[in-house]
């Protein structure tokens, strides 16, 4: 457990077990902690490494909404990695934190050694859906604006157990962390030449079309569908996610990806 300074902003992180370098990213307004039931696991055999977000958790809140963006997210990311020691790593996350692994890769292909993507969406190709999107992610920071932190009670199970310092910081993070600007990332996916695993819950209808698009659009990726599970797969199927995850894993230290389950 500790703190990297990024330009005056902390960001906590934390590094468990020793091994091939892996880092997960949390969803947005959850943080590292949802992470906890696979430490175990993954940590056996490879350094996991575990973070929060600016705005998010343990890391600092900064008041300005210039210090919340992709390009920083994906900065604090390499950062990170620095600080671990690790030149490249297996990258991955849920959700955002997926989103923002893809968008880790397109600026940096060459630290990234495997993607685990898991219930993800890889941005949109056409302005009008990102425009809903992103209209739905400023209503988000609106929201906690008003509300402050009791709108995670409604928003999951998981995230209503989560713990925040405060909510302008998550607010923050929506307008500049969950909309987005363009479609790189999204266009990014057809370039990507390592290995990849998208993981998705089976009842998490959202990101079902968005799983079956990256799966299809990612050269040679494999994907693991986990029944019984929604947006956070690994806390609601948490032995049939590492089920999924550990074959893949295994297969890059043997020199080819493993095979998951369909």
């Amino acid at each position: 457990m500790a703190k990297l300074n990024r330009n005056g902003v902390e960001i906590y992180y934390e590094v468990h077990g020793s091994g091939p370098p892996l880092i997960l990213t949390h969803g947005y307004s959850s943080t590292s902690a949802m992470w906890q039931g696979q430490i175990e696991a993954l940590s056996q055999r490879h350094k996991l490494i575990l973070w929060d977000m600016r705005g998010h958790g343990q890391s600092d809140y900064p008041d300005d909404p210039d210090a919340y963006s992709e390009a920083l997210t994906v900065g604090d990311i390499a950062a990170l990695l620095d600080a671990a020691g690790a030149d490249k790593a297996i990258v991955g996350g849920l959700s955002l934190g997926g989103y923002m692994s893809l968008a880790f890769h397109r600026a940096h292909p060459e630290r990234v050694r495997a993607l685990l993507i898991i219930d993800t969406g890889p941005g949109f190709k056409k302005d009008d859906a990102r425009d809903v999107w992103n209209k739905r992610a400023r209503e988000t920071g609106d929201r906690f604006d008003r509300e402050g932190l009791e709108v995670l009670r409604s928003l999951s199970a998981e995230r209503a157990s989560v713990t925040h310092r405060n909510a302008r910081g998550l607010a923050l993070a929506a307008r500049g962390m969950l909309a987005q600007r363009d479609a790189r990332v999204i266009e990014s996916l057809p370039g990507i030449q390592v290995p990849a695993l998208v993981v998705v819950g089976a009842d998490d209808t959202p990101f079902l079309a968005a799983s079956d698009y990256m799966a299809a659009k990612i050269p040679g990726a494999q994907k693991a569908v986990i029944p019984n599970a929604g947006h956070a797969v690994n806390i609601d199927q948490p032995q049939a996610f590492i089920a999924a995850v550990l074959p893949f894993l295994d297969g890059l230290e043997a020199g080819a990806p493993g095979k998951t389950a369909p």
